[in-house]
């Protein structure tokens, strides 16, 4: 129980900054939107472009951070070896691309699609690449449960990104998409500078056999990873091939702009991993470690389906997030997004069995197979459906990842979670989900808020009743105490 505590108390920490960063990043959405019309396809390209960065990024990280993890708690490692054979494989490989990119950048340019905007390429590769190098530093922070510089530094990265972009959206009135990207290169340049702390200090040693172990280790991780990210990113990447219609650019912001509405289960996902990853490799040996893995498991649903029932309920005034109203017209992506990330939050927590015995290749094995899934509905369905298969391709895929994840982890690191629970409250969930979908067809808006209201505050005491009685919690527990 202390170290479901502590992952609490870190989440709490992680989740905050995780929350108040991407609700400050959320600030770009409607000045991007007010600045360029869906017809512009102007944030298309945003959407496109930041999808291959977030896949670019996973390749040039190869698994390191969580190789880094589970290498410093080994007890026949050094921890200051291990981290810096990790910054230099790390820091040699995105130096690489980096230099790769700029060699080859016209044809790659072209390929993508932007062979009249090269630089907006060029930018992001070396964006990238420092990004990519940076991920070690902030891993260090969390493995030395150093979470308020940690937060500290990513929220001062979303301020002034966020300022810099005020300044010549808004008060320059700038019209040029490519300032996107360079604002960004130079916001990361800020960030490699605030962390010099953290890779000065220490002797750099590479351990060459130490890496062959690590990359034994990591190459599973990494194709998990790809993956992983290709669920999330591939149906943005496949959009300007697949789709025929003439309007892909302005298609695809639509999609990505009110996609932005359901990240609010990224940010507690990533919240959760962000605290949760550290303190399982810390203490595989411990002999609660099974009780944890199941009470994390049933919280995070919890409160994950809390957050969607929020999120629906309240879509009438979140949908103002995107200023332009020429986008709402996708607005009917928002529940089908949040329940696949939902599942890839379940997904992530199920994947601990097996990297706790060293067995990431199953990782890699389910991952491809949801990505299969995820590339076939794409594949078939945008051509004729449009963005909504990519909505539910991503659906389909995490749910197959998730279920094939769980089946074979009880047949080799089986674990007793608390199934009817977590049936009782997904049911629940979809049929306040419904009541609230029957609602907004049914009643104006204002009537139709306050229903949602109420749906909501009985799920929550539902879930105070079961499983989070107030005389436990801390602090304001006393005053519902006998």
């Amino acid at each position: 129980m202390e170290k479901l505590k502590t992952i609490f108390k870190d989440t709490a920490i992680y989740g905050m900054s995780s929350i108040i960063g991407r609700f400050l990043n959320y600030l770009l959405v409607p000045l991007y939107t007010a600045q360029f019309s869906a017809a512009s396809g102007a944030y298309g390209v945003i959407t496109n472009i930041y999808a291959y960065v977030a896949l670019v990024l996973v390749i040039l990280t190869f698994g390191m951070e969580t190789t880094y993890f589970r290498f410093t708690n080994k007890t026949h490692t050094d921890s200051e070896t291990v981290y810096g054979t990790t910054l230099i494989a790390v820091g040699s490989i995105s130096l690489l691309f980096t230099v790769v990119v700029l060699a080859l950048l016209s044809p790659i340019s072209r390929l993508m699609g932007y062979g009249d905007h090269p630089d907006y390429v060029g930018v992001m590769a070396v964006t990238i690449a420092i990004d990519a190098f940076l991920c070690i530093p902030f891993a260090h922070l969390r493995q030395q449960r150093k979470a308020i510089k940690f937060a500290a530094l990513k929220l001062l990265n979303i301020m002034v990104t966020i300022l810099l972009n005020l300044i010549y959206f808004y008060f320059m009135d700038g019209k040029d998409v490519g300032y996107v990207f360079y604002i960004n290169l130079v916001c990361t340049v800020m960030l490699a500078i605030c962390l010099l702390t953290e890779y000065t200090g220490f002797r750099w040693r590479l351990d060459t056999k130490l890496l062959r172990t690590m990359l034994n280790y990591s190459w599973p991780i990494l194709v998990l990873g790809i993956a992983g990210i290709l669920n999330q990113t591939a149906d943005k990447m496949l959009f300007p091939y697949i789709y025929e219609g003439s309007d892909m650019r302005s298609q695809l912001g639509i999609y990505g702009a009110c996609s932005k509405i359901a990240m609010i289960m990224a940010m507690i996902t990533q919240a959760f991993r962000f605290a949760y990853e550290p303190i399982v490799f810390a203490g595989i040996k411990d002999k609660d470690q099974h009780e944890m893995y199941t009470k994390a498991m049933k919280y995070f649903i919890i409160f994950t389906l809390l957050a969607f029932l929020i999120v629906v309920g309240y879509i009438d005034l979140l949908k103002y997030i995107v200023r332009n109203s020429d986008y709402w017209v996708g607005l009917k992506v928002v529940p089908i997004v949040m329940a696949a990330e939902i599942m890839m939050g379940i997904y992530f927590n199920l994947s601990f069995w097996y990297k706790v015995i060293d067995k990431t290749i199953w990782g890699a094995i389910f991952s491809g197979i949801g990505c299969a899934v995820l590339l076939l509905v794409n594949i078939i369905f945008v051509p004729r459906y449009g963005y909504m298969a990519c909505a539910w391709g991503g659906f389909a895929g995490y749910g197959v990842a998730m279920l094939a994840s769980y089946f074979v982890g009880q047949k080799y690191y089986p674990l007793n979670y608390p199934m009817k629970d977590i049936a009782l409250y997904v049911v629940l969930a979809i049929v306040l989900f419904f009541s609230m979908r029957g609602a907004s067809h049914e009643l104006p808006v204002v009537l139709s808020l306050g229903l949602n209201t109420l749906l909501i505050l009985l799920f929550a005491a539902i879930v105070v009743r079961r499983d989070l009685p107030l005389s436990k919690l801390p602090v304001i527990g006393k005053y519902f105490r006998q």
